[in-house]
């Protein structure tokens, strides 16, 4: 057993040079940091500074927080609109509806302090001393009815007359002329362009509501007329508290 035990120690001498494994470390360990040392020599040195700045800014400034670092997004409110703005539109667009009767001077829109005043004279509408709509008249009232179908507000219908007594046999008076001639156009909105009776009312003036004096022929076909006269909430609310309270 003892000569099996020496064979074995002399096939594997002992070895005295193992320290040349921890040297090699050493000495790999010594290349790796002069080989830092001297890339970092040749760094230009303003480029480091200015690296070095940054990183202490970020670390002494506030911590990021990148919820707070996005922009908020502007909150979108709707506009009411301001009342008023609903007949601008209106007239606008009858504006172009009307372009050719308002340059022949049939139709004129003006705004006052009641709202929108739709102006057609007596040659675009009724033949003299008569009540009657003529076919040119009903196309110009369907344009109207169109417009005025889709807006909320009231519209009130004023006939209007010179100051030449009438006298026949179906209107003794200017006051029954002016009249007769607001209900047809109610009528004709209601049952032709279908606009909601509640908002429709009729009003004759004869001849007491002159756009001009009457002192010539011309002052007084321009006072022969009638307005639609598209209410704004203010004219509503004063001069008709009536329908107010019943529609709340």
């Amino acid at each position: 057993m003892r000569s099996r035990r020496r064979s074995r120690i002399a096939d594997h001498p002992i070895s005295h040079e193992r320290w040349l494994v921890s040297y090699a470390d050493f000495v790999t360990l010594l290349f790796a940091f002069f080989t830092v040392l001297y890339a970092s020599s040749t760094v230009d040195s303003t480029k480091l500074e200015a690296v070095g700045d940054s990183i202490q800014q970020v670390f002494a400034g506030p911590a990021l927080n990148p919820v707070a670092n996005v922009a908020p997004r502007p909150v979108v409110i709707p506009e009411t609109p301001q009342p008023g703005e609903e007949l601008v539109r209106v007239e606008q667009q009858l504006l172009r509806d009307l372009a050719d009767e308002i340059a022949e001077g049939r139709v004129s829109l003006t705004q006052d302090s009641r709202g929108l005043v739709i102006s057609i004279r007596e040659a675009g509408s009724f033949a003299t001393g008569s009540a009657d709509l003529p076919p040119k008249a009903t196309a110009l009232f369907s344009t109207l009815g169109s417009r005025l179908r889709v807006v909320p507000n009231a519209v009130r219908v004023e006939g209007h007359t010179d100051d030449v007594p009438i006298h026949t046999s179906r209107y003794e008076s200017n006051w029954q002329l002016s009249t007769a001639r607001a209900t047809v156009v109610v009528a004709f909105l209601i049952q032709e362009a279908g606009l909601d009776p509640g908002r429709l009312s009729a009003a004759g003036y004869a001849e007491f509501r002159p756009l001009a004096p009457n002192d010539s022929l011309e002052n007084r076909a321009a006072n022969r007329r009638v307005d639609l006269v598209v209410l704004n909430p203010a004219t509503r609310s004063a001069e008709e508290p009536a329908a107010n309270r019943v529609s709340q």
